[in-house]
């Protein structure tokens, strides 16, 4: 039987529930473990994807991208030694900037700015490495507070990770910026080594940190300031001191690639959780006592009798099989089948709940 029944403000409500995935990286995938083959490069050469498997493969997954980019005001770009790619690293840098920092108020590019606070000023990443992550794991957002970054800083290329430090968007729970037009960011923060050599072990990150960049939870983009690889932001025993001039040589000399070829070999590990946002729409479809209770279903009768009922003074019974939710105009937009016939006679009053997740 089919009957239509209006629905009342009452009997909708809407719910947001969010969903979490936690996403691991790990470093032998990064670090190009199916011989470089799951590394892909452009001939354009303005970032380099990373997947996980060989990227030629129909199952691989892009995870996510590598560049790297500096501000026409970073020392950098006034070298006189800077002569490759000099004009797409600026490109690369004032592109991302503009996405995720918008202009000025005098029509300007804003500059990544190391703490959000753009109104007071403050130092800014004038030398950035940029990274992009793939939809497919961000999902809606990365969930604030949950992002983590091991990176080799030993002056050892051959071994990076003998001192490691860690990078985390610390308390970004409770504090994230809002004033991006790509949505919420929080600030990034690596921890120094506060005299012990292997930073990770430390376990006083909150009083042994410093702001080393942004991250961008629903663009899914991480900013690092090219400072992470030098000794800026941690402490001599990490051993950067010796190879600070090579990473700035690296990036005015080497091509956008080859830089990310060596980021890539110090990064150790990523992990985040990712955020699905699920809005459902819930509908109470409230059936009375004494609605409901017969069926136009042409088996439903017998010679003019009803089959369900053995005397004529039986009371009648229907059972109740799907829902459908019909439009303003009666055009089914969506049925509900349950796994066996309800039972409904004019003793009975149901309540079903059908829910719409989008």
């Amino acid at each position: 039987m089919t009957v239509y029944k209006s629905l009342s403000a009452d009997d909708k409500v809407s719910t947001k529930t969010l969903l979490h995935e936690a996403i691991p990286i790990t470093g032998t995938i990064v670090s190009g473990g199916y011989s470089e083959g799951n590394i892909q490069n452009f001939t354009h050469g303005m970032f380099q994807s990373v997947y996980d498997y060989p990227y030629l493969s129909s199952s691989a997954n892009h995870i996510f991208d590598l560049t790297v980019g500096f501000h026409s005001t970073s020392s950098l770009y006034t070298d006189t030694s800077t002569s490759n790619q000099k004009a797409k690293k600026n490109n690369v840098y004032n592109q991302m900037a503009q996405v995720l920092m918008g202009y000025d108020k005098d029509g300007e590019i804003q500059r990544f700015d190391e703490d959000g606070d753009l109104a007071a000023g403050g130092s800014k990443i004038h030398e950035a490495i940029i990274m992009p992550f793939s939809r497919l794991l961000v999902k809606d957002e990365i969930k604030k507070g949950s992002f983590e970054m091991t990176i080799g800083v030993s002056a050892s290329y051959a071994s990076p990770f003998n001192e490691t430090a860690v990078i985390k968007d610390a308390g970004a729970a409770q504090s994230y910026k809002v004033n991006s037009p790509a949505g919420e960011y929080g600030i990034l923060y690596i921890s120094n080594s506060a005299g012990s050599d292997n930073v990770s072990g430390d376990p006083d990150f909150a009083n042994n940190k410093q702001a080393c960049g942004l991250l961008y939870y629903q663009a899914g983009v991480a900013v690092l300031t090219a400072s992470v690889f030098t000794s800026g932001l941690l402490s001599a025993s990490c051993g950067m001191d010796a190879s600070e001039n090579d990473f700035e040589a690296m990036l005015t000399g080497s091509q956008i690639s080859s830089s990310a070829d060596a980021i890539r070999h110090r990064i150790q590990n990523i992990q985040f959780n990712n955020t699905i946002e699920l809005n459902s729409t819930v509908y109470f479809c409230r059936v009375k006592h004494n609605e409901f209770n017969y069926s136009s279903n042409p088996t439903y009768l017998s010679g003019s009798q009803i089959r369900v009922k053995n005397e004529k003074t039986d009371i009648p019974i229907s059972y109740i099989t799907s829902i459908g939710l019909y439009s303003a105009d009666n055009q089914l937009l969506a049925v509900g089948k349950f796994s066996e016939p309800i039972r409904k006679d004019n003793n009975i009053e149901l309540t079903f709940r059908a829910r719409l997740d989008y």
